[in-house]
């Protein structure tokens, strides 16, 4: 028999959509994505983004305080027992989305530890493929896979994640380990204009590092940036190493020269990558129409709608101007809402 609603996807989208799913007795099925090497290396395992970061401080609800006691109640104990220790300030990325995953596992969603790797939704009911081979129908479904963020690549960048390495001012720019301290910033875009001026209201510097020697970003964007007296630009200049540390993490930057200058070292307390994100829609084979950076297009405003009738987008695969946990959460409701609506309207819930 056909799903009522399959759910691709397993951060805070997915996991929202899931939770109205199930509590609409449309018992949603979710693929959370596979436990690979190949995803652990793109940055695609299950629960998102929000999984590979450390503290959350702007998701309503979770003041200062410790949530050891009521973590190890409202989770699974088997999950609970591989997860890192509570650091008792509020709420981490991970400890917010096994919140979520219980939650609506709770409600009665059912969960398969799986990538969806083909989607057929030229006929109805819809058909995904998964990556054992497996096929499963569908009469509505919800894409919530997200976006993964640009790094550099660098082996060093890699070590220091969540250690003073980030894809997101917004998300950890406020973060004491970063307040007063000096600050860098990769990319020369709108995107690392934005980052670099949101961090400068709590840095002591911000340098922006730019391989060439005049930014890609907007007029209006670049002459901010020059502006502000707190950045300070470092044109024709790539990264050659993110240098730090076991007990300080992040502690300096090495820049080559793209015109033959001597390498160059900041000291530093926190990198910052601004060379954009890459949204999860490979696997989508151009079955969706996308946008010209490949987010799956809206095709309704105010509405989850995607061009394929039944086939709705929520979170960060339909978004790259927001991109934060609390705007997912609530896209991934308005999508199980619209599923909801659109399975009575034809009759099918």
């Amino acid at each position: 028999m056909s799903e009522k609603v399959i759910i691709i996807g397993s951060g805070p989208a997915g996991w929202t959509a899931a939770i109205y799913a199930a509590r609409a007795s449309l018992e949603p099925l979710v693929f959370e994505g596979a436990i690979t090497y190949e995803n652990q290396m793109a940055g695609t395992l299950p629960l998102g983004q929000l999984a590979m970061t450390t503290e959350v401080e702007n998701y309503p609800g979770f003041p200062v305080g410790n949530l050891e006691a009521y973590l190890d109640n409202a989770i699974e104990p088997k999950r609970r027992a591989m997860m890192g220790p509570h650091a008792g300030h509020g709420v981490s990325g991970p400890e917010l989305m096994e919140l979520m995953r219980q939650q609506a596992l709770n409600f009665g969603t059912r969960m398969i530890t799986d990538d969806i790797v083909d989607v057929h939704f030229d006929g109805h009911p819809f058909k995904l493929t998964a990556s054992d081979g497996s096929t499963h129908e569908a009469m509505a479904v919800i894409v919530a896979t997200g976006a993964r963020a640009n790094y550099l690549g660098l082996p060093s960048e890699e070590k220091y994640k969540n250690k003073g390495v980030s894809a997101c001012a917004v998300c950890d720019g406020a973060l004491p380990r970063f307040r007063n301290k000096p600050l860098a910033v990769i990319g020369g875009g709108d995107s690392a204009v934005e980052e670099a001026d949101y961090l400068s209201k709590f840095a002591s510097r911000v340098y922006m590092v730019h391989r060439r020697d005049e930014l890609r970003a907007s007029k209006i964007m670049a002459q901010r940036a020059i502006d502000n007296p707190k950045i300070e630009i470092l044109w024709n200049r790539t990264v050659d190493e993110v240098l730090g540390n076991d007990a300080d993490g992040v502690t300096g930057v090495r820049l080559k020269s793209t015109v033959g200058e001597p390498d160059l070292e900041k000291p530093i307390s926190g990198f910052f990558a601004a060379i954009g994100h890459t949204p999860n829609t490979a696997f989508l084979g151009n079955k969706l129409e996308l946008t010209e950076k490949k987010y799956i297009r809206w095709t309704t405003p105010q509405r989850t709608y995607t061009s394929v009738e039944g086939v709705f987008a929520a979170g960060d695969v339909a978004d790259d101007y927001y991109r934060q946990a609390v705007t997912a959460a609530g896209s991934g409701c308005m999508a199980a809402l619209d599923a909801e609506r659109w399975l009575a309207a034809k009759a099918l819930h």
